[in-house]
């Protein structure tokens, strides 16, 4: 069994594939699909954890230093 791999979007249920790749699947062998979801953060949620830690570490000053050493 040999891999070929390609990105791509599942749209209205399809799964495009590139036209150069087309035509070694016009036969009829057996295949095997695997299905590897995009599952990192997307930008805006790398935005929204970037400002709320911002903000929370703006009300942290130096005077409460003395609880970080246990």
């Amino acid at each position: 069994m040999r891999a070929l791999e390609f990105k791509s979007k599942i749209k209205n249920n399809q799964i495009h594939i590139p036209a150069s790749l087309q035509s070694e699947l016009k036969t009829d062998k057996d295949i095997r699909v695997i299905l590897l979801i995009d599952d990192s953060i997307n930008d805006d949620e790398l935005v929204f954890q970037d400002t709320t830690t911002d903000s929370f570490l703006k009300g942290y000053s130096e005077s409460n230093s003395v609880y970080d050493n246990d």
